[in-house]
């Protein structure tokens, strides 16, 4: 299970512009780096990162082995209602991760 954390306004007024950051601790192993027995290291990567809010795609990234690990993400958009922004990151395995936070526009 990975450990996410989302700093997200709770309320916000109409049309004004907020902040967004998401963060996933993962540790993004490329598949380059040999372990202490110097057996290659599988490869763990999140290939894709995406943000919904109330339905709508506001923010994607397709991500390559070259991220660093623990990936964190700050980005802007405009409250038009109130909504669920979802946070959703998908992994090489098909294996997915989300996080939901309501805002409420006033």
């Amino acid at each position: 299970m990975a450990t996410i954390r989302i700093a997200a306004p709770d309320t916000a007024s109409a049309g004004e512009v907020i902040e967004l950051k998401a963060l996933i601790q993962h540790p993004m192993e490329t598949g380059y780096r040999s372990g202490p027995d110097g057996k290659r290291i599988e490869r763990d990567i999140i290939e894709k990162f995406e943000v919904t809010y109330d339905g709508e795609t506001v923010f994607e990234a397709d991500l390559q082995p070259g991220i660093a690990a623990n990936p964190i993400f700050t980005f802007y958009t405009r409250a038009t209602a109130s909504g669920p922004i979802v946070f959703k990151w998908t992994d090489q395995d098909g294996e997915s991760w989300s996080e939901t936070h309501d805002l409420t526009v006033e």
